[in-house]
């Protein structure tokens, strides 16, 4: 039902920024909170931040606080996630994920995803 496309990602040396894109369907992206999520090879898929439909409340990762934002443009049914002061350890395939209303850290709990895009950080 709701389609995700990520884009934005690429090669960065560390201590640089990367801001990633996600475009959602426009019929199917109204109510839905919208998050970011990151896997590296031989790892879980770990949360890395989310928004709520009004933009009034975001959460984020130990990991990445301080250093990411995650944004929105409802009337541009997009989300992104602005990277900065990027280390090697960010290294992943970033997806874009959406749920009904509710925002979560369990990658289980989300029921729509983008395709993913690559961040590599070298150092």
């Amino acid at each position: 039902q709701v389609q995700l496309v990520e884009s934005g990602g690429g090669l960065v040396q560390a201590g640089g920024s990367l801001r990633l894109s996600c475009a959602a369907s426009e019929r199917t992206f109204r109510n839905y909170a919208m998050g970011w999520f990151r896997q590296a090879p031989g790892k879980e898929r770990e949360f890395v931040a989310a928004i709520n439909w009004s933009r009034t409340n975001t959460d984020y990762a130990d990991s990445v606080k301080g250093r990411f934002t995650i944004s929105r443009d409802n009337a541009e049914n997009t989300v992104y996630l602005q990277m900065t002061s990027l280390k090697p350890e960010d290294t992943a395939v970033y997806y874009c994920a959406a749920q009904l209303l509710l925002m979560h850290r369990s990658a289980a709990s989300w029921n729509y995803w983008g395709q993913g895009t690559q961040v590599t950080v070298s150092s």
